[in-house]
């Protein structure tokens, strides 16, 4: 699965690195990903991320 991070939704609140820091940090005020292709053992900790988003910056594709 690939995902993304729409810099213009996102507010740097950090939930999502707090979720899964091996997939997102973040980079000043916005959250970034480390990758754009999770790997098997990520993915679920990767869609906890992005159902926790409260601004649904946080997109995901199979």
């Amino acid at each position: 699965m690939k995902v993304s991070i729409d810099l213009d939704a996102c507010v740097g609140c950090g939930l999502c690195e707090g979720d899964c820091p091996e997939v997102f940090e973040m980079d000043g005020d916005k959250a970034k990903t480390k990758m754009s292709e999770v790997p098997p053992a990520l993915q679920k900790s990767c869609k906890t991320a992005a159902e926790n988003c409260p601004q649904e910056a946080i997109k995901i594709t199979e």
